[in-house]
């Protein structure tokens, strides 16, 4: 097992770590709109959910992997009305390969933030 870890997306606010690579999967912990620097995001949920994409996007960078190499993205959302617009912003993300994916919405998140995701990816 490798623990993953970069400056680039927010350090880890409990004790866990960013992700953790396992017999060449990446395995990523929650991201939810916390800057490089652990401050959060103030805006809507569709600044919010690129937040993620940036600190999702980074940690897999770090491990080896990509967006291109997702297979299971988990979204959890504090409200399911907001649906529609991270769809829009995931789809940015994932426009030509769509990885499985669940999306449940939440009582609260973290830091009372809008949106987390989480994903597993396969590592280059």
């Amino acid at each position: 097992m490798k623990a993953i870890q970069t400056n680039q997306a927010p350090a880890a606010i409990g004790p866990y770590c960013q992700g953790i690579v396992v017999n060449n999967l990446f395995y990523s912990s929650g991201q939810i709109p916390l800057t490089a620097e652990g401050i959060m995001v103030e805006g809507d949920i569709t600044e919010q959910t690129h937040q993620v994409f940036k600190n999702l996007n980074a940690v897999l960078l770090e491990a080896g992997a990509s967006f291109e190499t997702v297979v299971k993205a988990t979204v959890f959302i504090k409200d399911m009305n907001d649906f529609a617009a991270v769809n829009e912003v995931y789809g940015q993300y994932f426009s030509t390969h769509k990885p499985a994916r669940s999306c449940v919405e939440v009582a609260r998140l973290p830091k009372d933030a809008l949106v987390e995701i989480e994903v597993v990816a396969l590592v280059k």
